[in-house]
């Protein structure tokens, strides 16, 4: 009797194809491929799976007591780990896939460089069809920069911001444990002493009860007006009215926002017109880079294989603590 694995994804190429179908043959499992427009197909065979590899919060919650390991192909599992009842069988590992690094890594550079570079204002210089350009600008050479999260997306950050000549990279993350490209880890519970000092603060945190509005009213007035914030993680890290307000008040020079709360953000949200900000529709980690897709396939077939020896996953969650 074959060990069925339920695969429904929309990235996968043929070559992907072939190379989890390799894997499961060496593991010892029967790999079924769905679309996510082939819903019913793979609920269908879901029942008699062992294994989900999807981003797919409906499907798993079709899926029987049976389904001990869902590999889900998203780094954001909040969605899985703020609702136990989604699991029918409580002791089913949840892993998700830190393969996001490398392009929400180039979004952080890019969105930096623009606000350093001022190009809100100059693109409301050109929109109006002006020509001024002598406003002040900086660099990322000799900055300093402050990143809230120090996994997989702040080691990519920072080892992009160290090559182009920053000065100085501080991180904060919930142990306070050192991390290559770091000159200085501290824990978060030192966040408010640090942000006085903040020019750049790049946040990635996952959400939790611990980092909703992690950045909170207290906090944006801790930071001097002249630092600027990135938000590649999740939008509710973000109290947004205050930091509205702190922008259209200039008591903060800028921020670039990858992640709001809520998703889609409202046509009338006054984010949409706030002074010196950078909106992206939540595009900096998707799966529209094709080596984000190969890292993507090659952790799973990677896990896989430790599955079918009995050995732990090594991108396993946590569920209470929701990474």
């Amino acid at each position: 009797m074959s060990r069925d694995i339920c695969i429904c994804q929309e990235f996968l190429t043929e070559a992907h194809r072939v190379k989890i179908q390799a894997a499961a043959s060496q593991a010892g499992f029967a790999p079924h491929f769905f679309t996510p427009d082939q819903f019913d197909e793979a609920r269908a065979c879901l029942q008699h799976c062992e294994v989900l590899y999807a981003h797919s919060l409906d499907l798993l919650r079709s899926a029987p007591a049976s389904l001990k390991w869902y590999c889900c192909s998203y780094a954001g599992v909040d969605p899985y780990c703020k609702d136990p009842s989604v699991f029918a069988n409580p002791d089913c590992m949840l892993t998700n896939s830190n393969s996001y690094g490398v392009t929400i890594a180039e979004h952080v550079v890019m969105v930096t460089l623009m606000l350093l570079r001022r190009m809100p204002e100059y693109e409301a210089i050109v929109r109006d069809r002006g020509w001024s350009n002598q406003l002040p600008i900086r660099s990322i050479r000799d900055n300093e920069f402050t990143l809230l999260g120090t996994g997989n997306i702040g080691v990519n950050a920072a080892e992009r911001l160290r090559g182009m000549g920053a000065a100085r990279i501080t991180g904060l993350s919930r142990s306070g444990r050192a991390a290559p490209g770091f000159d200085a880890v501290y824990p978060i519970s030192r966040l408010d002493e640090v942000l006085p000092s903040v020019k750049v603060l790049i946040m990635s945190l996952p959400s939790t009860p611990e980092t909703v509005h992690i950045l909170n009213r207290s906090r944006i007035a801790l930071l001097p007006p002249e630092a600027y914030v990135v938000n590649v993680g999740r939008g509710t890290a973000i109290e947004q009215e205050p930091l509205i307000e702190a922008l259209n008040g200039g008591r903060l020079a800028g921020a670039a926002l990858d992640v709001m709360d809520p998703e889609p953000l409202p046509p009338d949200h006054p984010l949409w017109s706030a002074k010196n900000i950078i909106l992206t529709p939540h595009v900096s980690g998707n799966m529209t880079l094709g080596y984000t897709c190969d890292v993507n396939v090659e952790m799973f077939c990677a896990d896989l294989l430790r599955y079918g020896r009995g050995e732990p996953l090594q991108n396993l969650v946590d569920r209470t603590r929701g990474y």
